[in-house]
């Protein structure tokens, strides 16, 4: 596969390592973390393990990155063998530094897109940012997110060719149980029959394309998600205005 520069400015990367590892073994993170595995689930995760170290995979998990820093090593990894994507995990951590002249945390995270955005044409390779989103979402009743759910979203919405939302109904109807026994409670479990290990990425904008919604399985245990089986009514796509 290509090369890819992976700034977790989040997680470290012996906690990204854990998440690789559930993913690529197929054994649950929590079991891992807790060492409950059997001899056959090891020899699963040492052969994950194997795969992951011959990844093309660079991790850098240097706190508060500034953008200077982050532009600068991933000149040096093209320049040193090659680079075919940047991932950074995520936008709102990373930081101007002391020398930008910004008035306001809007000016800085724009400064930050745009300087993402310079990167990706200087380079030639995409780069993907992950973005929080604002609380707003929390506090309405439908909570599938939208574009202005974007913390400091001005710039992020401008800069990006494309912008995807993850969305898993089955969390919040979680967090609504009703009563055991009652009406309302068997209502809700169907509900969640018709949701469960499913997720959705709703692309928000897309500058080369259409906008829509693509459903996806999802394995809370592995934080993986996958292909459902190809069928018409999964799939709502809607050609932008």
């Amino acid at each position: 596969g290509g090369v890819v520069a992976f700034f977790q400015l989040e997680m470290s990367a012996d906690q990204l390592a854990m998440r690789m590892l559930a993913e690529v073994s197929g054994v649950s993170g929590d079991r891992l973390r807790k060492g409950e595995i059997d001899a056959v689930e090891f020899g699963r995760v040492r052969d994950a393990a194997l795969e992951i170290q011959d990844a093309p995979m660079y991790i850098d998990d240097t706190g508060g990155i500034t953008m200077a820093k982050l532009a600068a090593r991933a000149r040096r990894l093209k320049r040193m063998v090659g680079l075919d994507l940047i991932v950074v995990d995520y936008l709102q951590l990373v930081t101007i530094g002391p020398g930008g002249k910004v008035d306001n945390r809007v000016q800085e995270v724009s400064a930050i897109t745009q300087g993402l955005k310079t990167l990706a044409k200087e380079l030639s390779v995409p780069v993907i940012a992950l973005a929080q989103l604002s609380r707003q979402v929390e506090n309405r009743e439908d909570k599938k997110p939208q574009l202005s759910d974007l913390r400091e979203s001005g710039s992020i919405e401008q800069d990006a060719d494309c912008v995807m939302f993850i969305y898993r109904e089955e969390y919040y109807l979680s967090r609504t149980e009703p009563r055991e026994g009652t009406p309302e409670h068997l209502t809700w479990q169907d509900q969640m029959d018709q949701v469960a290990g499913q997720a959705e990425v709703i692309i928000g904008k897309q500058r080369h394309g259409p906008i829509g919604t693509v459903k996806l399985s999802f394995n809370s245990d592995l934080t993986k998600f996958g292909n459902l089986a190809r069928d018409p009514s999964r799939y709502d796509q809607h050609s932008r205005d």
